[in-house]
């Protein structure tokens, strides 16, 4: 039987797709939505006959939860970082660039 996915493919040589309009990001489709670590917390499954530790799931989903939520805030930090950065890139470029007067 023929993989139906094989034309979906990228070759080994051809660059990874980075989608448009975002540079330096990911695509993802306007519908998609990044889960929030409430959404995970409050996560609830269908009880079946032989299913999962109740305990042992919610337990993993709060421990994924919390981990979000670090994630979230190192996000957060690092893209202040970033701004402050390149505020102070511009400011010295502003102050030492070739024709300016100091």
């Amino acid at each position: 039987m023929r993989n139906p996915f094989r034309r979906f493919r990228r070759h080994k040589d051809s660059p990874a797709p980075t989608g448009t309009g975002n540079p330096g990001r990911h695509y993802r489709s306007a519908a998609y939505r990044p889960l929030r670590p409430e959404q995970i917390r409050e996560r609830q499954f269908a009880l079946v006959r032989r299913g999962l530790d109740a305990t042992e799931v919610d337990l993993f989903l709060r421990r994924v939860a919390d981990d979000l939520t670090a994630l979230h805030a190192e996000l957060g930090r690092t893209r202040e970082e970033n701004v402050r950065v390149k505020r102070a890139l511009r400011d010295w470029q502003s102050r030492f660039a070739p024709g300016a007067r100091v």
